[in-house]
């Protein structure tokens, strides 16, 4: 018979942890609680005991912290996302600081200067560019949906939203999201209401069928606004409801600017490789950072915090310390935001990116923006960024690099190490990898400043720019 876990009365919860869970500390086990803050003293029903640790849940709280916000979500508890909602912004920023701190000392085993306090985001709502949303047959049914029998929404055929963690094939049923602005919200209830009257058919991932796979909003600074839907279209009858939505979107919504479908027949809605049709408009929109110009197609990456990421960009620029004379290394430049960003302030800068369009569109917005001293290579970093290459085009006396959550390949941090730049400037949106790697260049490399950047308020996600100087 399996043992019946506890439950912990008058828990004080103590700090926040790895992943934003709450952290308390009961007869000197941790204890892991989602949806807490600080300052709270709750009931706790254990869901998992290990030997030097438990997760649990909340299941009433007798003290609230002073701490604590209101969750302004309608989906809070039941999305996966911002799960920090019910913490202060100002208590999230100190924590997301801690947490910049934790990982440089505890994995990079870094001797730290000063950190200069963490920015944060002026916006804490609709401050993203960019939102993806899922179609599917299988909807999954909240807690009080399931306790409900007379709600009706609780039978509905379809869902569109975001994917559950716990269900890989099930979507909850997004109504209202806060992340973009309300216009979001507008146009995916309106794809929803048309898709359940026309009785077109949402997806099935297990199956790989149906009409309505997903769809992606992208906004922009300059006004602009961009609508993919992803279809998979097996017949002409699907072919036809297809372009019906298509031209009721085109209808409803003059504001688009790009709207554009795709085919998908794959098993998973990554686009990468499929062909991008335009149903109206143009097949990209324009972001604007200072004087500069950035083309953004439905297969670019941009950050998706517009403002912050002209934030993070003049902390990397300044760092840099460019006078006009360097030659700049951009590590995974991407679509080449950072090297056009920094370009005139350098002689040369040299952007590597693995993603072939991706350097496409670095080269277009150098071009567009009348930018003639960046060149950009695609290919694997490790294979690239090798001795002969830095022989080819020059020692950089700078290094900028902004690696995936991964981090940076180990023969690149030694070929990096070997090129002996005089400056390292090291973006990060995970922590962790970060200081993994500047445990690795400390040999030869001093950190000299560190500075958190809050990208995703109400997330556990935080990025980082750090400045080192050869030893």
């Amino acid at each position: 018979m399996k043992k019946k876990l506890p439950i912990l009365e008058n828990v004080k919860i103590t700090a926040i942890a790895a992943e934003g869970k709450a952290l308390a500390r009961v007869d000197d086990r941790v204890v892991f609680v989602p949806y807490v803050v600080p300052g709270d003293v709750a009931d706790l029903q254990v869901r998992r005991k290990k030997h030097n640790y438990m997760e649990a849940v909340a299941i009433r709280i007798h003290h609230y912290s002073a701490d604590r916000a209101t969750p302004f979500c309608p989906h809070y508890g039941e999305c996966g996302g911002c799960k920090w909602q019910c913490l202060k912004y100002q208590e999230q920023l100190k924590w997301k600081q801690q947490q910049v701190v934790d990982n440089l000392t505890r994995i990079g085993k870094i001797d730290l200067p000063h950190i200069s306090p963490i920015i944060g985001s002026a916006k804490t709502q609709a401050y993203r560019n960019k939102l993806e949303f899922g179609f599917s047959n299988r909807r999954w049914l909240t807690e009080r949906e399931i306790d409900d029998d007379r709600n009706s929404a609780a039978t509905s055929p379809g869902a569109l939203g975001f994917h559950v963690a716990a269900a890989f094939d099930k979507i909850l049923d997004i109504t209202q999201c806060n992340l973009m602005p309300d216009i979001n919200n507008t146009i995916r209830n309106e794809i929803r209401r048309y898709a359940l009257a026309h009785n077109l058919t949402f997806y099935d991932l297990r199956q790989n069928r149906g009409l309505l796979r997903s769809l992606m909003l992208r906004d922009s600074n300059t006004g602009q606004l961009m609508l993919l839907v992803q279809f998979r279209i097996d017949t002409d009858d699907e072919h036809r409801q297809a372009m019906n939505l298509m031209q009721h979107l085109s209808d409803s919504f003059p504001q688009i600017t790009s709207l554009l479908w795709v085919d998908n027949h794959k098993c998973n809605d990554t686009f990468a490789d499929q062909e991008i049709h335009t149903y109206r408009g143009t097949d990209y929109i324009f972001q604007q950072m200072e004087d500069l110009r950035f083309k953004v197609g439905p297969k670019s990456f941009y950050q998706t915090n517009t403002d912050q990421a002209y934030t993070l960009y003049q902390v990397a620029r300044h760092f840099a310390g460019l006078t006009g004379n360097e030659l700049v290394y951009d590590l995974y430049t991407g679509t080449g935001t950072i090297a056009n960003f920094v370009s005139r302030q350098a002689r040369q800068v040299i952007g590597i990116e693995y993603v072939v369009e991706a350097i496409d569109d670095a080269r277009v917005n150098s071009e567009i923006n009348h930018i003639d001293n960046t060149l950009f290579f695609a290919g694997d970093m490790k294979d690239i960024l090798t001795a002969p290459f830095i022989e080819r085009h020059g020692r950089p006396d700078v290094v900028i690099t902004d690696p995936p959550r991964a981090g940076m390949h180990a023969d690149v941090v030694g070929t990096i190490m070997t090129a002996r730049p005089e400056r390292i400037v090291y973006i990060s949106c995970n922590p962790a990898t970060q200081a993994r790697d500047l445990g690795l260049l400390n040999p030869q490399y001093k950190v000299t400043r560190v500075q958190p950047v809050d990208m995703f308020p109400h997330t556990v996600h935080v990025e980082n720019v750090v400045l080192l100087e050869h030893r």
